[in-house]
C-alpha cells in the first residue's frame, strides 16, 4: 500500500486482552502501531459497555503514541474534559450523539485537543458540511458501531470517495473503523482514507507486527 501513500495504522484495544492492557499496548508500539485507539462505548447510546477515563488514565504511560479516543457515548460533553484530562491526543464523537455540534467541538478545541466527528454507516456525508471547517477528522464507520469482529460493508468506499470529494483541500483527516483487513484496507486508502483502524484483524495472532503490515501495504 506504500505506492499510493503514507497509511496509519490504529490498533483498536478493544479486541485486546483486558487482563494485560498495558502489556498490549507496550506490544503494538513495538509492533509498528501509530496510534492507540480506544473505543468508549455506554450502553446506551451503542449496546455495549467498554471502559472510561480511569482505564485511560492508567495505560498512558505505557506508551508515548497518541490516543485515538473515539468516543460512541450520549451525551458527551460532560465526559470530555475527563478524557482530555486522562491523556486522550484525539476525541472524536458521533454526529448522530450530539445536538449541538459547534458546543462540542469547541469544548475539545478548547482542550487543545484534536477533534473529529464519526458517521455511522446510514448518515449520509453531507450532515458533516455545517461543522467541515471546524475538525481535524472524520471517522468513517464501516459498521455499525458497538461490537468487535463485524464484517465490512462494502458500500464504505463509496462513501469515502465522496467524503474526499468533499473535503477537497481541507486539512481534514479520513478514519476507517470497522471490519477492516488485509482484503479491503488497499481499497479504502484508494478511495481517499488515512487512518485504517483494525482491532480483530490485529488482534487474531500473537505476531501484531505482521498484522499491522498486512494492512498497510
Amino acid at each position: 500500500m506504500n505506492n499510493l501513500k503514507e497509511i496509519l495504522i490504529a490498533p483498536s484495544i478493544l479486541s485486546a486482552d483486558f487482563s494485560r492492557l498495558g502489556e498490549e499496548i507496550v506490544s503494538l508500539e513495538k509492533a509498528g502501531a501509530d496510534l492507540i485507539h480506544v473505543d468508549v462505548m455506554d450502553g446506551h447510546f451503542v449496546p455495549n459497555i467498554t471502559i472510561g477515563a480511569l482505564v485511560v488514565n492508567s495505560i498512558r504511560s505505557c506508551t508515548k503514541i497518541p490516543f485515538d479516543v473515539h468516543l460512541m457515548i450520549s451525551p458527551t460533553d460532560s465526559y470530555i474534559k475527563d478524557f482530555a484530562d486522562a491523556g486522550a491526543d484525539h476525541i472524536s464523537i458521533h454526529l448522530e450523539a450530539e445536538v449541538h455540534l459547534h458546543r462540542t467541538i469547541s469544548l475539545i478545541r478548547s482542550l487543545s485537543k484534536k477533534v473529529g466527528i464519526a458517521i455511522n454507516p446510514a448518515t449520509p456525508i453531507e450532515m458533516l458540511l455545517p461543522v467541515i471547517d471546524e475538525i481535524d477528522m472524520v471517522i468513517v464507520m464501516s459498521v455499525n458501531p458497538g461490537f468487535a469482529g463485524q464484517t465490512f460493508i462494502r458500500s464504505t468506499v463509496d462513501k469515502i470517495k465522496s467524503l474526499k470529494k468533499m473535503i477537497g483541500d481541507r486539512n481534514i483527516l479520513i478514519e476507517v473503523d470497522g471490519g477492516v483487513t488485509s482484503d479491503n484496507a488497499r481499497d479504502c486508502v484508494a478511495a481517499g482514507a488515512d487512518i485504517l483502524v483494525a482491532g480483530s484483524s490485529i488482534f487474531k495472532t500473537p505476531d501484531y507486527a505482521d498484522n499491522i503490515n498486512s494492512i498497510r501495504l
